[in-house]
């Protein structure tokens, strides 16, 4: 997405998160995240880890559509969706919940988190720990935070939090700055995303160039966006690139299960 355009979705999130905060309060989302604490601690990054010879990992992805792409499966059912990526051999499922830009609905995460016990990432715009603690109340096992809307200070706060809560950060960056950072601030699952947010170009090269920054024997690698075919997983696998986070490719194939597998005898 190009930066302007990020600018706008994080000024219309925060204005989503004043209104929540003004409904429910943050020590609610607290309470019922520290009953939770440690309770499926390390099983999104647990299911990354995989022996190098076998399957590639996929973290597959529930999305109704992006700016980019507007909505492109408004009638995207997330129990039938759940239930073919199982079937298709994910190792672990994204779910997006902003619902302005990227057309989640309210009930989204809910609905997968009851459908499966595979680990879920909850794919959002965050910054405050507000949403770390209703995600973990939510039953989230990983949560995104990308490097470009954070301070280092803010970075560093919400890695710790996740840590202190059992709940995996999946951290999010796009070049070699943001590497360094996301490193520096503790880090243990570092994703790179493949859309250059200045031209909206997509290229898994991005990937396969960057990942050599990330030590693989300390950290795991997330390649994100771009995923089309087995060929590419290929590609970007040969670059020691750990998992794998793929969404429209499944979304728009018609059949997800045999995408899926498709995509896991790629090695």
């Amino acid at each position: 997405m190009r930066e302007d355009i990020l600018r706008k979705i994080v000024a219309v999130k925060a204005e989503r998160l004043r209104e929540e905060k003004s409904r429910i309060p943050e020590r609610h989302w607290r309470e019922l995240a520290e009953k939770k604490a440690g309770g499926r601690s390390g099983n999104f990054s647990a299911a990354l880890r995989a022996d190098p010879q076998g399957s590639p990992r996929i973290i597959a992805e529930v999305k109704r559509g992006s700016p980019s792409k507007g909505l492109m499966r408004p009638d995207l059912d997330v129990v039938k969706t759940v239930s073919a990526y199982e079937a298709g051999g994910a190792a672990a499922l994204s779910v997006l919940t902003e619902r302005d830009f990227f057309h989640a609905r309210d009930d989204d995460f809910s609905t997968a988190r009851s459908s499966t016990d595979l680990p879920l990432l909850r794919k959002d715009f965050m910054w405050d720990p507000y949403q770390i603690y209703q995600s973990v109340a939510w039953g989230a096992d990983a949560v995104l935070l990308i490097v470009r809307i954070l301070s280092d200070d803010q970075l560093k706060d919400l890695i710790d939090l996740c840590r202190e809560l059992g709940v995996d950060a999946l951290v999010e960056t796009h070049d070699e700055e943001e590497i360094e950072r996301a490193v520096n601030s503790g880090a243990y699952v570092v994703g790179i995303n493949n859309r250059d947010l200045k031209t909206f170009e997509v290229s898994v090269e991005t990937t396969v160039r960057l990942a050599g920054l990330v030590d693989k024997k300390r950290h795991l690698v997330v390649c994100e966006s771009g995923i089309k075919s087995p060929d590419d997983i290929r590609r970007v696998r040969d670059a020691g690139v750990h998992a794998f986070l793929v969404g429209e490719y499944l979304v728009r194939s018609g059949d997800p299960v045999s995408a899926l597998r498709a995509l896991l005898v790629s090695s």
